[in-house]
């Protein structure tokens, strides 16, 4: 913590103005105030931040509120949202399952639940807790019903029926979000001047202001946190309530939100545990205390069944980190990212705490694409233009460059993962380590995000997609190997041209996507008519990619015709636009085609409007 908050916090105590998140009774004293003998639950979220707070040495950040509730708490070095964007954050949060596993892994995508699966509110429940939520679900299910008693504007656990009724309760702070951090006009509290700038982003008066306006922002959320910390503590309830402080996913800023890079997956949290429930604390637990233990987002249904005294449910692949049924440590922390809005992509990560690899399924792509959300904020769109016109430096613009299949970052040494490491000889068995736990945990968790989302849904039309996951019908350990090595180049074009003949369309779609990296356009031909929209797009995007430029008519004409989203739904017609948009010089011709598409055709409610982002981009001169 800086001196100037350090000096703040204990000002703030000494008048009573900050609240510590106990009690100033006497804690051997205290007793649960209810029945049951559970503690109660409180979680404080902030949305869009990473660990821009004093309490995590950071000299610029206000946060005098947080920082004090961090000497009553112990801080976590390392925890991973898993996911870098809401969304699928909360689906990892609510089931205690990866979203890759349920399908749930792109950015508002509704999907299927097993139906003998219960969210942690549920099983709560049935624990006889009280369960609020103020205000945002935003759960990427075909339901936002998640058993909650109320959920929010007037979601509250002073509602529960009675004083000794124990409650779980969120309060989610949204004056973080990416969408605050770029509103003007702002009158400026921190001083741009004086802004960290992470070492990927230009120095530019634009920046600066943005990444200052988010300071302001985190000061303002830490106001709220206060404030929710005083009412717990004037209603009586802090010397038996435990309290998680924690962020969604990493800054609103682009290369952080939405990627599943450190800086995208790095969250607080802090977690106080009042005396009265010591016993349930994690094993390194003190007041001010800090910990190495690695966690992730995945792991925190579990510890509010351990905190409750519940069993997780088997299907929890999460492990506990505090409460009677704590497990141990994780060696490593998994990252994910999918369709993000309107662009396709596919990313998996991993972290052992100080190193970072990451796989990319489409190392063809640049790393930042136009998402339109993305680009209102001022940085993104200056620091694009910049690299348009050649002024950026080589950290700085490798991120709207294509990517390399594989990258390995030394977070100790390069903390803004700007340098990869990967073809270090002297990081050949770090490499090695970390490529096969991420490609073993593919396997044992039935990645689904290894399916096109058409083809997932298809699939998984009269089910859900982890119970076909679970149905045996798909070789996990071959899909894996599969689209491993198709996209990095280790399969022979033989190999992939039988791939490409496999009677399942996910394996077709890899054998394609192998044949367009290799450059086998000959052979993708074929496949622009196959019975699978998604192996379909992916020949096309190959065939465009290469320089046969008397293949390219056809392979856009077939394109054109994928995306009518009245003909072939929205995820075909999203994925077909993303590959127009990058493949397809936009003639007059080719603008008055676009123009005549349909913009959508009976919506899922939570995708229906990217086909028309995509074309009104397109339509811009």
């Amino acid at each position: 913590m800086n001196l100037r908050n350090l000096f703040s916090v204990a000002l703030l105590l000494a008048f009573g103005i900050v609240s510590s998140g106990i009690s100033s009774a006497d804690e051997t004293q205290v007793v649960s105030s209810n029945k049951t003998g559970q503690p109660n639950i409180l979680w404080l979220v902030s949305e869009d931040n990473g660990p821009q707070l004093g309490c995590y040495g950071d000299s610029y950040a206000d946060t005098p509120n947080i920082d004090a509730l961090a000497t009553k708490s112990l801080r976590y070095q390392t925890c991973w949202s898993n996911a870098p964007v809401c969304a699928p954050a909360r689906t990892t949060l609510i089931s205690g399952m990866y979203a890759t596993s349920l399908g749930g892994h792109h950015m508002r995508s509704g999907v299927t639940l097993p139906s003998d699966m219960k969210l942690y509110p549920q099983l709560l429940r049935e624990a006889g807790y009280y369960c609020t939520n103020h205000t945002k679900t935003d759960y990427n299910f075909t339901s936002q019903e998640a058993g909650w008693h109320e959920s929010g504007k007037k979601a509250h656990y002073k509602s529960r029926p009675t004083k000794e009724t124990p409650f779980f309760h969120i309060f989610n702070f949204t004056i973080t979000h990416e969408s605050k951090i770029r509103v003007r006009p702002h009158t400026l509290v921190h001083d741009p001047a004086k802004a960290p700038l992470p070492a990927y982003h230009p120095d530019t008066p634009e920046v600066r202001h943005d990444w200052a306006q988010y300071y302001d922002k985190m000061t303002a959320m830490d106001r709220e946190v206060g404030k929710a910390l005083r009412e717990l503590e004037e209603a009586g309830l802090a010397d038996s309530t435990i309290v998680f402080y924690y962020g969604d996913h990493g800054s609103g800023m682009p290369r952080s939100k939405r990627w599943p890079f450190d800086s995208g997956l790095r969250v607080p949290l802090l977690v106080h545990v009042p005396e009265a429930f010591r016993s349930l604390a994690p094993a390194d637990y003190s007041n001010g205390g800090v910990t190495s233990r690695k966690v992730a987002f995945v792991d925190f249904a579990p510890t509010l069944c351990s905190l409750a005294g519940l069993e997780a449910p088997t299907n929890m692949q999460g492990v506990a980190f505090a409460g009677a049924k704590a497990k141990p440590e994780k060696d490593y922390l998994f990252g994910y990212r999918g369709r993000m809005d309107e662009r396709i992509d596919l990313v998996r990560s991993v972290t052992n705490g100080r190193y970072v690899y990451m796989r990319h399924f489409y190392p063809d792509r640049p790393y930042l694409k136009h998402v339109d959300f993305m680009f209102e904020t001022p940085t993104t769109s200056v620091w694009k233009a910049m690299f348009d016109a050649g002024e950026l430096n080589e950290s700085q613009a490798k991120f709207w460059q294509n990517k390399p299949y594989e990258e390995l970052f030394d977070l100790q040494s390069d903390p803004d993962e700007v340098d990869n490491i990967a073809a270090d000889p002297n990081q050949k068995a770090k490499l090695d380590e970390l490529r096969s736990a991420l490609k073993d945990w593919m396997v044992s968790t039935a990645d689904m995000g290894l399916f096109p989302e058409a083809e997932m849904h298809r699939v998984a039309d009269k089910t859900s997609p982890r119970e076909f996951a679970l149905s045996g019908q798909i070789d996990f350990t071959r899909l894996v190997n599969a689209a491993w090595d198709a996209t990095s180049g280790d399969l022979s074009a033989n190999s992939l041209l039988e791939l490409a003949s496999d009677e399942q369309p996910v394996f077709r779609f890899w054998g394609a996507r192998g044949l367009a990296l290799k450059g086998e356009t000959a052979s993708l031909l074929p496949l622009m008519q196959d019975d699978s929209p998604s192996v379909a797009v992916a020949a096309c995007d190959g065939i465009l990619s290469s320089g046969q430029k008397e293949m390219h008519q056809q392979a856009s004409d077939r394109l054109l015709e994928l995306a009518n989203v009245k003909d072939y739904g929205h995820y075909v017609a999203t994925a077909a636009l993303n590959v127009i948009d990058m493949r397809v010089p936009k003639s007059e011709s080719v603008k008055a085609r676009l123009a005549e598409l349909p913009r959508s055709f009976d919506p899922p409610e939570r995708v229906g409007g990217y086909v028309g982002r995509l074309l009104d981009h397109m339509a811009q001169p």
